[in-house]
Order: structure tokens, then C-alpha cells, then sequence
């Protein structure tokens, strides 16, 4: 027990005390962190004046429904707004953030118009104009020229606004009154009750969010640890100093202290960003709040927690081991990054069996497939958050996972004892199959 806490202690310190762990460390939640706030930096900063637009209205009905669909999409944005600076708003045919004004069309041909407005465009005069055909109502069909084509969130407005205008003007023409309208515009209030053996629980989408971000963090943590376990395993093959190790530690010790030493390596790196996620969780969420951006954290029952952990450390380990294996068998760190790929892409798959675990979490599919320690991680935890399985299930499922872990290293440190003696010899699978019988 000795020299295993003597490997572990000397894998973890050496790692941990790296510029790189420090710099990865530091540098992840910061920029979590500055992806989370950058939306609402983004969306304060002002992009300039207002889009000044001329609606050509054929019809005579729209340009005002127009213009109070804009002003309500801006009221609904931008609820804090008192009253007084939304009429200010729209003075003179200004809405937030486009400023509308309205041409006549009587009297003058449509080729006459489109080029008075072609050149006020090119002058720089207005930004786009609008052209509503007489016939709009029943072909549905506008257009829009501007200058800048690519502002693709102001064309969006404008379209979504029009809809509405169209939409109402039809009613109002089908002599709908108002309170039909609102009530045929109104959306329906739907809300997803979970029955499960605790009883009635509301939606747990938020469960299955974090199901995502447990299988992702895994997966990071498989690809970036993963390579660093293997390139371990194969250290002292590089060095050749395995005739010293050997004579005072077993390989089984050596193999379980470096792959546990790298392993803690990893959680003391997820730990510190789990403090800092809470941490950004619980404060940034008033910073986020007053900019207009609601984030709203999950309810989720405790014990939940604790399989996300117990069957997070289950991928985890088996993965590790694996890589632990494939490092016992290759010779060079180049080799084993290529020979790792079927290890990446179990990982994969386990990601794309998610929707018929999910649609069907009771189903024998579901069963057997959380059973097979490469897939449970993922697979069990669906079937946890949708339609949580009998307790000896989930407990079957960690055990069997664990049991794996602990027969892949087993495996590992018998491979590598002969293979850590066999300089610059690739080992054949039957050669692998003899040292392990052996």
C-alpha cells in the first residue's frame, strides 16, 4: 500500500504542479464565464442609429398596423421601458429601432417610385424601402430592398411584423372584434407533469440538460486525460528504466498507482471548474438578470446528483482503463493516439443512442443496453431522469461498471509486465492473449 500511494502521490504532484494544469485550470472557467456574459455585452452595445425604411403601401391598410406591430415587439423586448419613452418611440413614424415613413402611391407608376427610391437609397438617404402591392393581402407576397443585406435579425423584424399586420388586417376585414383576436392569438400554456414513485414531479428537462452535460464533460475529460494515462502507461518504456521499477514495485501497483494518480489528476481539475460553474451559477445569474437575459436553474431532486457522480466516475474509469490497456500494448505515444480511436468512437455511439433510450427507457433495449459498462454512463442516467428504473438496476449497473474498470486494469497489468521488457516490438493480439495467460 506503501509504493501504490508513493506511485499516486508522484503521478498527481508532478501533474498538478504543471504550468499547463495551472494555466488550463484558470483558463476554462474564464472563459465559461466570458461566454456566458459575452450575449448580454453584445446585445448592450449600441450598433447605431435607427434603420430608416419607406413603405410603399399599395393596399392603404398596413403602414400603421405596421408600424404598432414594431412598436409592440419593442414594448415586449424591452418590458422596463416606461410608457412616456415608448411614444417617444414612435413620434414621427419612429419605432425603437427603425424609423418608418410612409410615400404615397396614388398618381405615380411603380417604375417611377422604385427609382426615386433606388437613388435615395444610393444617396444614402434611407436604408431600405418596402414595397406592399395593392394585391398583397391575397398573393401575400412583398419586397424589400436595402443595402446591407447581411443585418439578417432586422429583415427578420420587419417580415415577423408584416405577418402580424397581415394577419390582423385579415380578421379586422373578416369583422373579427378585438377580443376574438386576442383570443385567437393567444398561445396555449402547456406544462409536462411527471408521474413517477415519489409521486407527481414537474418537467425534468432540466435533469436531462445536465444528463448532456455530464456525458460531454466525460467525453472532455476522456479525450484530454485519456491520451495523458496513456502516454503515462508508456513512459518507462521510453526511458527503459522498467528492470529498476520492477525489482521494487509490482506492475499491477505500478499500472493502478499511475492510472489512479493521473485520475485524481482529473478530478481536482473538475472540482476547481465545478466551484467555479457554481460559484458562476449562483452570482452571475444577477448579472445576467438585469441586462434582460433570464436563466433560470433547474430543480432537480439530490439524489440525482449523486448517480450524475457515481456513473460519471464509472465512464470515466472504464474509458481510463482502457486507454491504460492500449497503452500496455503499444510502444510509442504516436501509436497509441491512433490506436485510440475505437475508444473515442464507443463514446460516440453511446452519445447517439440517447433518443431510443429516451423514447423508450423502459424498453429491454433500454434495459441491456445500460447494462454494457462503455453505453451506461449515458444510457442509465436517461433512463434515471425519464422513467427512474428499480434501484437494483442502477446499483447493478454501477457494479458491473466498476467491475470492469477493475478487470480491464487487471488486464492491463498483466500485459504490461511482459510488455514494458519488449523494446521497440509492436505485440501482436495472439502475443497479448499469451500474456495474459500467462
Amino acid at each position: 500500500m506503501t509504493k501504490l500511494l508513493a506511485v499516486i502521490k508522484r503521478e498527481w504532484a508532478q501533474r498538478v504542479r504543471a504550468k499547463m494544469f495551472i494555466i488550463t485550470t484558470i483558463l476554462l472557467p474564464s472563459a465559461m464565464v466570458l461566454f456566458a456574459l459575452a450575449p448580454a455585452v453584445v446585445l448592450s452595445i449600441d450598433s447605431g442609429n435607427a434603420l430608416r425604411i419607406v413603405v410603399v403601401d399599395g393596399t392603404g391598410k398596413l403602414f400603421s398596423r405596421l408600424k404598432t406591430s414594431l412598436h409592440s415587439e419593442d414594448a415586449t423586448s424591452d418590458p422596463e421601458t416606461d410608457v412616456a419613452t415608448r411614444a417617444n418611440k414612435i413620434t414621427g413614424g419612429r419605432t425603437g429601432d427603425f424609423i418608418l415613413e410612409e410615400l404615397p402611391s396614388s398618381g405615380r407608376s411603380e417604375s417611377d417610385i422604385k427609382a426615386e427610391l433606388e437613388s435615395r437609397l444610393r444617396a444614402k438617404e434611407i436604408d431600405a424601402y418596402l414595397i406592399l402591392p395593392s394585391d398583397l393581402m391575397q398573393t401575400s407576397k412583398a419586397q424589400f430592398f436595402r443595402r446591407n443585406t447581411s443585418d439578417l435579425m432586422s429583415t427578420r423584424r420587419i417580415r415577423d411584423a408584416l405577418d402580424d399586420a397581415i394577419r390582423t388586417q385579415r380578421l379586422v376585414e373578416a369583422r373579427v372584434d378585438r377580443r376574438t383576436m386576442d383570443q385567437l392569438g393567444s398561445s396555449v400554456d402547456f406544462e409536462t407533469t411527471r408521474i413517477s414513485g415519489a409521486g407527481r414531479e414537474r418537467d425534468a428537462g432540466g435533469a436531462f440538460a445536465l444528463v448532456f452535460v455530464v456525458g460531454f464533460v466525460m467525453y472532455i475529460s476522456v479525450l484530454l486525460y485519456g491520451q495523458i494515462v496513456l502516454g503515462a502507461v508508456i513512459e518507462e518504456k521510453e526511458t527503459r528504466i522498467a528492470e529498476v521499477l520492477f525489482s521494487s514495485v509490482r506492475p499491477f501497483t505500478l499500472m493502478i498507482g499511475k492510472l489512479l494518480g493521473v485520475s485524481l489528476v482529473a478530478l481536482t481539475q473538475l472540482a476547481i471548474w465545478g466551484v467555479a460553474l457554481a460559484a458562476f451559477a449562483f452570482y452571475g445569474v444577477s448579472v445576467l438578470s438585469p441586462r434582460g437575459i433570464a436563466v433560470r436553474l433547474p430543480s432537480i431532486p439530490l439524489v440525482f446528483y449523486v448517480y450524475f457522480v457515481l456513473f460519471f466516475l464509472v465512464g470515466y474509469f472504464v474509458y481510463a482503463t482502457m486507454y491504460a490497456l492500449l497503452g500496455s500494448i503499444v510502444t510509442t505515444p504516436q501509436e497509441g493516439g491512433q490506436a485510440a480511436m475505437p475508444i473515442i468512437m464507443l463514446l460516440v455511439v453511446s452519445f447517439y443512442l440517447f433518443v431510443p433510450v429516451s423514447r423508450n427507457p423502459d424498453s429491454s433495449f433500454a434495459f441491456w443496453l445500460s447494462m454494457i459498462p462503455f453505453f451506461a454512463p449515458t444510457s442509465m442516467l436517461v433512463r434515471i431522469v425519464s422513467q427512474t428504473p428499480p434501484f437494483w438496476q442502477i446499483a447493478l449497473s454501477l457494479v458491473i461498471g466498476f467491475a470492469t474498470a477493475a478487470a480491464l486494469t487487471w488486464i492491463a497489468s498483466k500485459i504490461y509486465r511482459v510488455g514494458m521488457l519488449m523494446y521497440g516490438k509492436r505485440a501482436s493480439i495472439p502475443e497479448v492473449i499469451r500474456w495474459v495467460k500467462a
